[in-house]
C-alpha cells in the first residue's frame, strides 16, 4: 500500500481545511484551560442564599451577636404574648422561655471564650 506524501510543503495535511493559527491557538488554550483549570476569569459561584456569615469572623463576635439577636428575638416575642390570649399566649410565653434559655447558654460561651 502507497502512501501519500505531499508532493510540495505547501500542500496541507490538515484533515479538514487549511487551519487558521488564531482558531488553532484559542482551541489550545480552552483545552488547557479546561484540563488545568487556569481559566483567568472565572465565573463567580452563584447562590440563593440571601444571608452569609464571613468565614474570618471570630467566635467572641459571632456569640455576641447570637446573644443580641436572640435578646431581641426575646423582646418581640414578649411584647406579642401580651397581645394574646389563652393557649396562644402560652405558646408565646414558652417559645420566649426557650430563647431565654439559648441566650443563658450563648451567654455562658462567651463568657468562656472572652473571660471579663
Amino acid at each position: 500500500m502507497k502512501k501519500h506524501h505531499p508532493s510540495s510543503p505547501s500542500e496541507s495535511t490538515f484533515p479538514y481545511n487549511d487551519p487558521d493559527p488564531q482558531k488553532l491557538q484559542e482551541a489550545a488554550d480552552r483545552a488547557l484551560d479546561y484540563h488545568l483549570g487556569t481559566h483567568p476569569d472565572p465565573k463567580p459561584k452563584t447562590s440563593n442564599q440571601v444571608f452569609t456569615v464571613i468565614d474570618t469572623l471570630d467566635t467572641e463576635c459571632l456569640l455576641a451577636n447570637l446573644s443580641e439577636t436572640q435578646a431581641s428575638a426575646n423582646a418581640m416575642l414578649n411584647d406579642l404574648a401580651f397581645d394574646l390570649e389563652g393557649s396562644r399566649r402560652h405558646v408565646a410565653l414558652g417559645v420566649a422561655q426557650m430563647i431565654d434559655l439559648s441566650e443563658l447558654l450563648a451567654n455562658r460561651a462567651l463568657d468562656i471564650v472572652d473571660p471579663r
